[in-house]
């Protein structure tokens, strides 16, 4: 499954064993003549109440007589223990329990049976309670009211002492939400003090219980959600008709800030009522309280805030539903087309949490992966109707995504953290028939690596299977660009604003099965000034939604101006300061050394072993111009840090190709004699020879480095692979580069048949002319000969400037038959005396003396016309 559901907590298994003690040392207790145990074994009426945020369960069972007994599972240590009892007959509406176990608050109603009489206080339908639990000494009533009321006490970021004051919230049916303000004491024996002032463990008592301090906070509202993890409380109330969504942040001080304030384009109605994750009771089922609304507010570590809505079915035939990104400044709203109606599915869609990712979810028809880092090109996001097995993955009954990735099924009561199951998303790319998917799959898939190595190894043996599978996009282009942003985005954030995510800007295809508007929606109005963790990521987002136009992604565009200019300056002589050359070439050989240090294998392939100039210049400049974009954005983050992420960046882009190499290898079972021109080729050196060429198409178009050796090993396959029509027209064209290291090999290695000889000569006719008089001298053949003495010539003539015959030479030394030629070996000589080590003729031990005279006398000859 794409989903894998870990379950942390199991009603049955981690409560009930523990529950049938409780009930058998009851029933010993009454057999003794001690009375009938207060519970009874009625297993149907177990249920959970409420997650707090320290992962505790609170949980309640009612016996056959109606007394309602509250529990409590405590999360880190695996224990469960009883907090209180109720021995009349009442309902459950809400409950939550303080850090210190110390005080219970909840809200009961009378249970609906014929013929009882109210046993709560006349006239009210709900009663809320605040209970001392340790000890068991005070019932302390808050309401006693109509409607129906939840609480939840706040859980502060401080230290394990109790705090001399608990805060509880109460929500009413009646729109309003208060801050119950709880001093409580500490008693040790028959002493009473103030808790601040004592060690942790005293039990507490409430001070003052007649006369609690409240205030009210919000008023009006007809949606809220409570966020257990980060202390928020969210809600929407209605302005001229108008929806805003609010956000309450709660600290341990006793203080609460009204965050923001974010307009919604939703249709509410104020007669409706809806509460999320305030409580798991019956009452959340009832029609009144779930015919209305789906929504619910999603953020992340990184400052994203998103808001998941779905309305009303109309029918079963489509659903239509919105995410806000707020966090990027535009909404998408979904609609989607259902095959079949099945009675047996749930009443309304899921959204699942779950970090960078949102999951919409209807069991039996279809599964939407949403991304939400990356949300503007929707083949981001993974989108599967009834026609996939994945559909079926979660419980068909209504699941409640809790901070972080907590999903409880009140049903079932079970507590699950769901997380994408990465190696079924790897066999499910492997499977996958549209570019899309396969898009989603991969991103997907490398953003919840947690073995990165082992997890692009399976990716690569995918994509070398299926190298032309993709039209779309370019596999190898997207998993590089991918895997490099991923390898880094955890180091600090706005690295999804400031390095690219993807080779594509633009996906103009459809997705089958779902049609998709984008709008541009207002930012949220942040209240405050000053911002600290995740307010600060997410002000920081919002401010790059404001004023970033356009967008901040490095590119190479400047790394590749440059170093065309660095290799034009080599190419005519005038090369600029050799300071910052040199400090080019060194970038480059901190890469080349952090990704050989990286490689704990030897390698197969013969990379790393020359000095690729260019190359390594290429490395260099992107070393030099990601690091000077990083420093000009990336406030408040140390230089050295900086050049820490440049670096392992860079060499995770030439790690990926090695790594491609690597496996492309192993596959083939290549072997070092693959590199000798001696063989036939193989097919398999035919398929690698196939990857390579798509590896440098794919860097060729972003302009990306390559391993120094890759040209080289390129060549040489080609050479071996190719016929030389081919040969030369992957030359011609760039595909193939003449590497001073594959040409002098060519050279050493191939004899000198007539079609060795072509294919030489045709080489060194495409050479530039430096590297080619270099390999001229190695090629013992009367054409390298005539090269060599040709460019000899040339060379010495360059500079010459004429003198009068008088001057030069005595008339009646020379031979007048031939004075053309006399003249001409008179002035060389001349030219070579005058400066010999300047002048001095190398690569003697390959020129054919006889030859060079026969050539220089036929050269002359044509050029006077004889």
């Amino acid at each position: 499954m794409a989903l894998r559901l870990i379950a942390d907590f199991d009603l049955e298994k981690d409560v009930l064993p523990w529950l049938r003690v409780q009930l058998a040392a009851s029933a010993a207790a009454g057999a003794r003549g001690g009375g009938p145990g207060v519970l009874e074994n009625n297993y149907e009426c177990l249920r959970v109440l409420n997650v707090e945020r320290n992962r505790n369960i609170i949980y309640t069972y009612k016996d056959n007589k109606g007394n309602v007994f509250f529990g409590l599972y405590d999360y880190q240590t695996k224990q469960n223990e009883h907090l209180y009892t109720f021995e009349k007959d009442l309902q459950v509406v809400s409950c939550s329990v303080n850090k210190e176990k110390t005080l219970l608050a909840t809200s009961l109603v009378q249970a609906a049976k014929e013929g009882r009489s109210n046993e709560l206080q006349p006239g009210s339908k709900c009663l809320t309670l605040l209970v001392e639990i340790h000890p068991i000494n005070n019932v302390k009533v808050l309401k006693a009211v109509d409607s129906y009321i939840w609480v939840q006490f706040l859980y502060p970021h401080v230290e394990s002492c109790p705090q001399p004051k608990n805060h509880l919230l109460l929500l009413s049916e009646e729109k309003y939400i208060e801050q119950f303000h709880i001093q409580v004491v500490q008693e040790d024996g028959n002493r009473v003090h103030f808790q601040e002032t004592q060690q942790c463990g005293l039990t507490q008592v409430i001070k003052n219980s007649g006369h609690l301090p409240r205030e009210r906070i919000a008023e009006d509202f007809v949606w809220a959600q409570w966020d257990m993890s980060e202390q928020r409380l969210y809600y929407i109330d209605l302005k001229k008709s108008r929806s805003v969504l609010k956000c309450i942040q709660f600290y341990a001080e006793e203080h609460f800030n009204l965050m923001f304030e974010a307009p919604l384009d939703i249709s509410l109605s104020d007669s409706g009522f809806k509460l999320v994750n305030f409580g798991y009771s019956d009452l959340q089922d009832k029609e009144e309280l779930s015919e209305h609304l789906t929504l619910c507010v999603f953020t992340n570590h990184t400052g994203s805030l998103c808001v998941c809505y779905c309305p009303n079915f109309d029918s079963w035939e489509q659903i239509t539903y919105s995410v806000f990104y707020f966090h990027k400044g535009h909404s998408k709203t979904f609609t989607t087309t259902l095959g079949s109606v099945d009675s047996h599915v749930t009443k309304g869609i899921t959204f699942l949490n779950l970090d960078y990712y949102v999951a919409v979810y209807l069991p039996g028809h279809f599964f939407h992966l949403l991304n939400i880092q990356h949300p503007d090109l929707i083949c981001h996001s993974l989108f599967l109707t009834e026609n996939s097995e994945v559909i079926d993955m979660l419980p068909h009954s209504p699941l409640q995504s809790l901070s972080g990735s907590l999903v409880l099924d009140s049903r079932s009561g079970k507590l699950y953290r769901v997380l994408l199951n990465q190696s079924y998303l790897v066999e499910f790319l492997r499977s996958a028939r549209l570019d899309c998917e396969r898009m989603a799959l991969l991103h997907c898939a490398l953003s919840h690596g947690r073995d990165p190595r082992r997890l692009e190894a399976k990716i690569i043996q995918w994509i070398s299977e299926n190298i032309s599978a993709c039209h779309s996009f370019d596999l190898i282009q997207e998993f590089i660009i991918a895997s490099s942003y991923w390898s880094i985005y955890p180091e600090t954030s706005n690295m999804d604003k400031l390095l690219p995510y993807s080779s594509l800007l633009t996906w103009d295809t459809e997705i089958p099965g779902i049609t998709l508007v984008t709008e541009e929606i207002p930012l949220p109005l942040m209240k405050v000034h000053s911002f600290k963790g995740y307010w600060e990521k997410l002000n920081s987002n919002l401010e790059y939604v404001k004023y970033s136009k356009p967008h901040l992604h490095y590119n190479n565009s400047v790394v590749r101006r440059e170093w065309h200019n660095l290799i034009s300056e080599e190419k005519t002589g005038k090369r600029r300061s050799t300071v910052y050359v040199r400090n080019i070439l060194d970038n480059a050989i901190k890469v080349i050394s952090n990704v050989e240090a990286k490689n704990l294998e030897p390698r197969l392939t013969p990379l790393f072993q020359e000095e690729d100039t260019h190359q390594q210049l290429l490395i260099g400049l992107m070393v030099s111009e990601l690091r000077e974009h990083l420093l000009r954005h990336l406030q408040g983050v140390e230089k050295r840090k900086i050049e820490q992420m440049v670096l392992d960046y860079v060499s995770k882009l030439l790690d990926l190709i090695c790594q491609i190499l690597e496996a492309s290898w192993r596959k083939h079972n290549l072997h070092p004699w693959a590199l000798h021109f001696n063989r036939q080729a193989s097919a398999a050196e035919f398929a690698v020879f196939h990857i390579m060429t798509r590896i440098l198409e794919a860097t060729n178009t972003l302009f990306l480095p390559l391993p120094p050796g890759f040209h080289t090993l390129h060549m040489i396959l080609g050479v071996r692979c190719l016929p030389l029509h081919n040969l030369l027209h992957y030359i011609d064209h760039g595909v193939l580069l003449l590497t001073e290291a594959a040409v002098t090999r060519l050279m050493k290695d191939l004899d000198n048949t007539e079609k060795n000889e072509k294919l030489k000569f045709s080489i060194i006719m495409r050479l530039p002319p430096l590297t080619g008089q270099k390999i001229c001298r190695l090629w013992d053949h009367p054409v390298s000969s005539n090269i060599i003495s040709r460019n000899h010539v040339k060379r010495l003539l360059q500079n010459y400037n004429k003198q009068p015959w008088s001057s030069v030479m005595d008339k009646s030394s020379f031979s007048v038959e031939f004075l053309p030629l006399n003249y001409f070996i008179h002035i060389l000589t001349d030219i070579e005396s005058s400066n010999p080590a300047l002048y001095a003729f190398e690569g003697h031990d390959n020129v054919d003396a006889k030859f060079v005279e026969e050539a220089a006398l036929k050269h002359t000859a044509m050029l006077l016309g004889l």
